[in-house]
């Protein structure tokens, strides 16, 4: 997810590999149905490590283990 301490600095959007990050209303957002946490293409989340404010933390409302995240990975690949 992605916090209104967004400051909408564009660098999120193009580094995610699977494009969950869009321009909401206000903020960036994130569509979590897209979001593997980079599982699968990065070591660690590239939007949380890019963030020059750090408001992108890992959503409480969507956890999900790395079984899940590669199942997730799987599935997104069928659909390209």
């Amino acid at each position: 997810m992605i916090t209104d301490e967004c400051i909408n600095c564009d660098v999120c959007e193009p580094i995610c590999p699977n494009k969950a990050i869009f321009q909401g209303p206000e903020i960036y957002e994130i569509d979590s149905g897209l979001c593997t946490e980079c599982v699968g293409h990065f070591d660690v989340p590239q939007c949380q490590s890019i963030c020059p404010v750090s408001c992108i933390p890992l959503d409480p409302r969507h956890i999900e283990s790395q079984e899940e995240l590669w199942l997730k990975v799987a599935k997104l690949k069928t659909q390209a």
